[in-house]
């Protein structure tokens, strides 16, 4: 073998490629939520500091999980985040939109995964399958945070 190469041992595949982007995106959403966090003022502060929180120790439950089958698949975890965007906007609406925004990467993501092994690992499938339904389950909380008291229709954009 060449000095500095790999080993070449199969664990470079389309399905690790596609769990590092998960684990890539769930540690955003570590960084992503904790800066939330930090920025929240006002008088309902105490619920929602609580509540981004939670949604730091999912992403992080969820990187593990990803992290955890990247290794046993036999590939390497990687050390890079998902996109991060400052785009200063602090408001409560504003960082429950960009949130929506960035779990629905993380959602495109896991059907992405769920593709490429369905029909070949009912452990992956299942895996895939069970963060698909978290993460639209995450989308429905954010969506009805973001409607107005009383409005029981889906949230609207613009």
């Amino acid at each position: 073998m060449a000095k500095g190469k790999k080993p070449d041992n199969g664990a470079d595949t389309p399905v690790v490629k596609a769990l590092n982007t998960i684990l890539e995106l769930e540690l955003a959403g570590v960084v992503r939520y904790t800066h939330y966090a930090l920025m929240i003022f006002g008088y309902n502060r105490i619920p929602i500091v609580s509540w981004l929180r939670s949604q730091v120790a999912e992403s992080l439950a969820h990187a593990n999980k990803a992290g955890e089958l990247i290794t046993h698949l036999g590939g390497h975890p990687s050390l890079s985040l998902g996109p991060l965007l400052e785009t200063h906007k602090h408001d409560v609406g504003d960082i429950l939109r960009e949130s929506a925004e960035h779990e629905k990467t993380a959602l495109e993501a896991y059907r992405k995964l769920l593709k490429l092994v369905a029909g070949k690992s009912v452990m992956l499938e299942e895996y895939a399958r069970e963060m698909i339904y978290a993460e639209e389950m995450h989308q429905g909380e954010v969506d009805k945070m973001l409607r107005k008291p009383g409005d029981v229709s889906v949230f609207q954009k613009g």
